[in-house]
């Protein structure tokens, strides 16, 4: 038989479980918008985060993640030059690295022309050299974002100019930034170069949050009249990333304070705590046929909990395991989850422990039991017994 223990109350309110994003009361302009956790990857907050929009040239983080994973196995050095084409060249609606026809130019410069200036020139640079065609490599990010589970997210091109089958949604952008930080770590310093310059041409880096919130260290904006203003961003503080997305702003300047104030909001509003460590006692289950009539639950591993201030009185925890559990009981033995959530929100499960081992009864403990179960009324029985 399923048992449960529902531990809710003052006492346990402690048993959180990481804010549901559906519930953490926050606001926000953006159309499209999620928060997430670097370190653990659970999302804190999202808004319409799963439905796939035009990306613009957020879409240029899959170009370098590809660039970058070559890189890490071999197949590309940073010091490659990569031939520039007539039409890479002729490349001139929106923004620009301003490459030369028939020049070559070294990997480690296309990937400053394609994350400081946004060169769309670039992109295209890269995508000849590596497939063939835009259309080759655009077929490449659809096998890669596949593989890497941006499961909402289709490429026509390389740089994220309109197209209907260029879409990704925030999740994507939030997990494939995730995979670059992580991944790449090597090469995600070249986010946080503030300005490049390329045939004498100076260009800042376009991410408003760089210099302006603390900690901020990457990764790209986007805007088309199609998609309206979005940025991809992360920032560290105190040892912690966080990771927000945003698209469907009005304006550049919506962008920037809406973006940090987001950012703010991941840091300042949600509380990373560690309430029960390894070996921690959590409740207890009852046994069956054991020389104990119940056996100590501990937590398998650590009960981390990254939540929303607003969520902390509200969370439940309830204890799951299959009982009463038949003895003998080994040390370590997992017994059942402690299911941690918020109301409306998302749940999570902690493996229990057996704390300590539970002997067998012995054989007069066992004809016991059944004497017990022999000698006890039917439930009928006493019932008509109350009734008389």
């Amino acid at each position: 038989m399923l048992k449960s223990l529902s531990l809710i109350a003052l006492l346990f309110s402690l048993f959180a479980v990481p804010a549901a994003a559906q519930t953490a009361p926050i606001e926000t302009p953006a159309e499209y918008a999620i928060i997430m956790d670097y370190r653990t990857g659970e999302i804190l907050f999202e808004k319409n985060a799963r439905i796939p929009t035009a990306p613009a040239s957020m879409s240029k983080l899959m170009t370098v993640a590809i660039v970058f994973e070559r890189l890490k196995n071999g197949s590309l050095q940073l010091t490659d030059e990569f031939e520039v084409s007539e039409k890479a060249w002729r490349e001139r609606e929106g923004s620009s690295m301003w490459v030369r026809v028939d020049t070559t130019i070294p990997v480690i410069d296309l990937l400053r022309g394609i994350i400081v200036q946004s060169g769309n020139d670039a992109c295209i640079v890269v995508a000849e050299n590596i497939s063939g065609s835009e259309e080759a490599f655009a077929e490449h990010m659809n096998r890669k974002a596949r593989e890497w589970g941006l499961n909402d997210s289709t490429f026509a091109n390389p740089h994220g100019m309109p197209d209907p089958n260029q879409k990704m949604s925030m999740l994507d952008l939030a997990k494939l930034t995730r995979r670059i930080i992580s991944e790449y770590g090597e090469y995600y310093a070249l986010f946080a170069e503030r300005e490049f310059t390329w045939e004498k041409i100076r260009q800042e880096n376009r991410n408003p949050l760089l210099g302006y919130v603390e900690g901020a260290d990457g990764l790209k904006t986007g805007h088309t009249e199609e998609s309206g203003y979005g940025l991809a961003g992360s920032a560290v503080q105190n040892g912690e990333r966080r990771i927000v997305v945003v698209n469907g702003l009005t304006s550049n300047r919506e962008r920037t304070t809406e973006s940090a104030r987001l950012i703010r909001i991941a840091f300042n509003d949600f509380i990373n705590k560690t309430f029960y460590a390894p070996g921690d006692v959590v409740g207890e289950a009852d046994v069956f046929k054991g020389k104990s009539a119940s056996v100590p639950l501990i937590a398998r591993t650590q009960v981390n909990m990254l939540l929303h201030r607003s969520q902390i009185a509200d969370a439940k925890a309830t204890i799951v395991y299959e009982g009463p559990v038949a003895a003998p009981i080994r040390q370590n033995q997992q017994i059942g989850f402690v299911k941690i959530e918020t109301p409306g929100g998302a749940t999570r499960e902690f493996p229990l422990s057996a704390g300590q081992a539970v002997r067998e009864t012995g054989i007069w403990g066992k004809i016991g039991l059944a004497a017990t179960k022999l000698l006890a009324k039917p439930a009928n029985e006493e019932a008509a017994a109350a009734q008389e």
